[in-house]
């Protein structure tokens, strides 16, 4: 059963798209914009823009936790 609250991103590297993010790290940019950073469990980091709701979302959840 999958996470709703659980984020996904592209993986630049190795070109797959809607990939798991683990060890997720949300920021909250200059301009006021949500931003995840994690990696894909390969190695691989992540990074993807989100939402206030989808950021306060995943935090809550335990998905995710705020830098």
């Amino acid at each position: 059963m999958s996470n709703p609250n659980a984020i996904h991103a592209y993986c630049m590297k190795t070109k797959e798209k809607n990939v798991l993010m683990q060890d997720a790290v949300i920021t909250q940019t200059s301009r006021g914009g949500y931003m995840a950073q994690g990696h894909d469990g390969k190695g691989n980091k992540m990074t993807t823009m989100l939402s206030k709701a989808s950021a306060e979302a995943a935090v809550k959840a335990g998905t995710a936790k705020m830098g």
